[in-house]
């Protein structure tokens, strides 16, 4: 990146324009000190601090300019906007017109990680690609993520992420994607949403800011969608199981590390992804139409997709010193891919046991009880034969199926986290395979890294 302030404060609509150089270069932008260097615009947002404190400090790092809410004293390089997040996201939408790329916007309850980072690895065998890094997927992360792109960058790999409705309709009109995909319909953020109907409608947004000629990519076997899919005018295509007009996929081979498949496009050719599941064969569909519509060859996408890098904490294999086998797939989670992730692991081969350890599912709302109970019909004493829940919301599956599993299921409070630490420890042994999932906050990756370090 190389900006002038002078372009910068007509991209943000600057109330000031002499209190500043006006030919100063800016070559980053950030919103966290810790990231400022010379050359970097800081930008100061409010949130539990309000990031005007910090703008002394911005200088100190090596900042050559800051944008302010309010008038700063003479001689200090800012240019005053109404409102910094504003301003963040209209020099976000400047730049990704100047630089001009082609941009994939990738939404879902689930899965928007993984395909981001196929879709992006597939891209990049032929177009200079840049993508989300991490989750820099919200109304802070997205437009971050856009100023951080390289200027010669062809191909954008947006992920959105919301919890409120209107977000993703604010992402779209920021990024104005040329294709957009919706992973999947789950019960992310459904307390508040009420509805996965509602939840539908909110992903359904994405669709508000695609190019007039653009394509929009959804899942063939959600009916939430199809009444949705009526007022869309771009072109519309499909992944899934089922219909005529979708893409689909016959898995031929799996381990578990490793899921092979072949698609109704290309019977003959086989795919590869490292990474366990139906859930994720579907997330390289996407990947296989994006590169499709942008002319990848087939021969470029098996190998992309066969040696992608995925984004840490999704679906991550490891083996510890005592030869266990550790699923982790802990960043997030909602009831519908908790329910694919554990029917995949109950697939794999393994020499010893299958555990689980699940974790609450939060912001869920009324639902809460219902949902976490909606997981039952899936573990299946013949399959796992371990349970391990943690969490308050996790007794009530734990209710559920303690008289199935009786001597063989746990359950531990969060107040008992060091409890649950010691009975892995003495649990676990040579040949298990034991999977992780639960949302972020129940921090179940240190568990993971503790079994690691034994």
């Amino acid at each position: 990146m190389k900006l002038t302030s002078q372009e910068i404060a007509e991209a943000v609509g600057a109330i000031n324009q002499t209190t500043f150089p006006q030919d100063s270069m800016v070559t980053s932008v950030e919103f966290d000190t810790r990231n400022v260097g010379p050359g970097s615009l800081f930008v100061p947002l409010k949130g539990a601090r309000d990031g005007h404190d910090f703008i002394n400090n911005a200088f100190e790092a090596g900042a050559v300019l800051t944008l302010s809410e309010k008038p700063l004293s003479d001689g200090t390089p800012f240019i005053l906007v109404e409102d910094t997040l504003l301003a963040l996201q209209q020099l976000a939408h400047w730049y990704l017109n100047r630089v001009n790329p082609k941009v994939v916007g990738i939404t879902g309850s689930n899965g928007k990680t993984t395909t981001k980072d196929m879709t992006a690895a597939v891209l990049a065998t032929t177009y200079k690609t840049y993508k989300t890094q991490g989750n820099f997927n919200n109304q802070i992360g997205m437009p971050v993520t856009i100023l951080h792109m390289p200027m010669d960058t062809e191909m954008l790999v947006l992920e959105m992420g919301m919890d409120r409705p209107g977000e993703i309709a604010a992402l779209t009109e920021i990024a104005t994607p040329d294709t957009a995909a919706i992973t999947m319909i789950g019960e992310s953020h459904i307390e508040f949403f009420g509805t996965r109907a509602k939840i539908a409608q909110a992903k359904m947004e994405i669709a508000s800011g695609l190019a007039s000629d653009g394509t929009l990519i959804v899942p063939s076997d959600e009916p939430l969608l199809r009444p949705l899919l009526d007022s869309v005018t771009q072109d519309i295509q499909m992944f899934g199981s089922t219909g005529n007009e979708a893409i689909t996929a016959t898995i031929t081979r799996t381990t578990q590390a490793m899921t092979a498949f072949t698609t109704s496009k290309s019977e003959t050719i086989e795919f590869e992804i490292p990474v366990l599941g139906t859930y994720n064969v579907s997330n390289a569909l996407i990947a296989i139409l994006i590169g499709s519509k942008y002319s990848v060859p087939v021969a470029e996408m098996k190998a992309a997709l066969a040696d992608f890098s995925l984004t840490k904490n999704r679906t991550e294999w490891f083996k510890t010193e005592n030869d266990v086998a550790i699923l982790s797939d802990v960043y997030n989670a909602n009831p519908t891919a908790m329910r694919l992730v554990v029917d995949s692991f109950s697939e794999i081969p393994v020499s010893g046991d299958r555990v689980v350890v699940l974790g609450d599912m939060l912001e869920l709302g009324d639902l809460s009880k219902e949902l976490h109970e909606s997981i039952a019909p899936h573990l299946l004493p013949e399959k796992i034969q371990t349970v391990c829940l943690y969490g308050e919301e996790m007794k009530a599956l734990y209710e559920k199926i303690a008289p199935i599993y009786q001597e063989k299921i746990v359950y531990f409070n969060k107040s008992e986290r060091e409890m649950l630490k010691k009975w892995l420890e003495k649990t676990l042994k040579s040949g298990d395979a034991i999977l992780f999932k639960g949302s972020n906050g129940m921090k179940l990756n240190e568990f993971v890294e503790n079994l690691l370090s034994l």
